[in-house]
């Protein structure tokens, strides 16, 4: 390193972003100290601070570091920090600064978020930024923003949030392509118009009861956890769909036409079985689709899903190369008069792989019959994959329910695969 030009060694070291590297550089001599300068990236992991030294407060000793720089880009903090530490921080790094992600460790700090200016409130001096993260946040109030005009990419990871807050924070960033907004609690009724929004990631931790209304019209990733009543309009764009909700039920679901569908996940205990039916419809072009949902029904009771037609199901679904099917799905599609009208020439054209999911010998005949027939119509099968999970019953029947599965293994070698 001694024999290189300072050009290089600045440019080496430039690349340096932990701080604890960084700070350990510029104890080695002059020359590697003055490359600070040209820093681009830096971050302070969780633990920096555990074994300092001094007198200097951890807000100080970051403010030091930044202040060395010329033009820092992305600015990580873990490390504990105040408000008025990050106020000082971004007034010096402010206007080269576009990527900010800070550990904010104030969900349940009510008091936190009282305080002015508080840390969401001091964020509003990033105005150039393009991205921002947030870890560990309560959005009790609305943050004081700004517009921020350069924001393309918003994540909050483990908040608590209240409806106006988030509708604030969401309205002082207008031209977002990527929302990503997970293990958020609080949340009951979320209305997102973003024209440019392109990925959008929510997960909202609780009872499942939460209501979505998107309007984005260039979306073309969307997935969804915890809500019961979702409206999104404009959808010529999407591509990639995955609707879940663990805790609760999915009741309404309203998309139209979904024409450049691709990907479709449906998941959860309960859903309605006109939200299933619906999604189905409109769903007519997907490629790839997961089913896990387990019970349908309106209210509190659980049902078993109606029948579906085998020949109907894939008729209406031409392209459809992967199927993951579990649970209440694969039942309805062995119902015994779903093969009795299979038409001359019928064909699943462009079926590659299957994933079976299989806990019950009930009606083990027509599971079987099932199973024969992707192999027989999917003229393009490459692969299935039948999973026997938690089959417990004592009964004989199991054992030659796995013996025929078995045997349908051994038949078809090169295609069946058991887990």
């Amino acid at each position: 390193m001694d024999s290189l030009p300072d050009a290089i060694i600045q440019y080496i070291l430039s690349h340096l972003s932990n701080a604890r590297d960084v700070a350990a550089c510029n104890c080695v001599s002059k020359r590697w100290r003055e490359s600070l300068t040209y820093l681009r990236s830096l971050y302070f992991p969780r633990n920096s601070f555990d074994s300092r030294p001094g007198s200097y407060s951890s807000d100080t000793v970051v403010w030091k570091m930044l202040s060395a720089t010329a033009c820092l880009e992305e600015l990580v903090v873990y490390s504990p920090f105040t408000s008025a530490g990050l106020a000082s921080w971004l007034s010096l790094v402010h206007s080269s600064l576009k990527d900010l992600e800070l550990r904010m460790d104030n969900v349940m700090d009510y008091q936190a978020c009282l305080d002015s200016p508080s840390k969401l409130d001091c964020i509003a001096a990033g105005k150039k930024l393009k991205s921002l993260k947030l870890w560990g946040v309560l959005m009790a109030n609305p943050p004081k923003w700004d517009v921020f005009e350069n924001l393309l990419c918003l994540e909050i990871v483990g908040a608590r949030l209240e409806d106006p807050a988030l509708s604030a924070a969401l309205g002082a960033c207008p031209n977002l392509t990527n929302l990503v907004l997970l293990g958020c609690e609080g949340v009951r009724s979320v209305s997102i118009e973003l024209p440019y929004l392109e990925h959008c990631k929510l997960d909202f931790y609780g009872s499942g009861n939460c209501s979505l209304s998107l309007t984005c019209p260039k979306i073309e990733l969307l997935e969804v956890q915890g809500c019961s009543w979702i409206r999104v309009r404009e959808t010529t764009c999407l591509r990639n769909l995955s609707i879940a909700n663990n805790a609760g039920r999915v009741y309404m679901v309203d998309f139209g036409k979904l024409s450049a569908l691709e990907s479709l996940s449906m998941r959860g205990v309960q859903w309605c079985w006109d939200a299933i039916s619906k999604m189905l419809e409109w769903s007519n072009e997907v490629k790839h689709l997961y089913m896990k949902v387990e019970f349908t029904g309106d209210l509190e009771a659980l049902l078993p899903f109606p029948e579906v037609d085998f020949v109907e199901f894939f008729n209406s679904h031409p392209k459809l190369q992967k199927f993951d099917v579990h649970g209440a799905m694969f039942a309805a599609l062995c119902q015994k008069n779903s093969l009795k009208n299979v038409e001359p020439g019928f064909v699943i054209p462009c079926l590659e792989e299957v994933v079976v999911q299989v806990r019950s010998p009930l009606n083990a005949e027509q599971k079987m019959n099932t199973l024969e027939s992707l192999l027989k119509y999917g003229k393009s099968l490459k692969k299935m994959v039948i999973r026997i999970l938690q089959m417990k019953s004592s009964h004989s029947s199991t054992d030659e329910f796995f013996d025929e599965i078995c045997r349908l293994r051994f038949m078809n070698r090169k295609i069946i695969r058991i887990e």
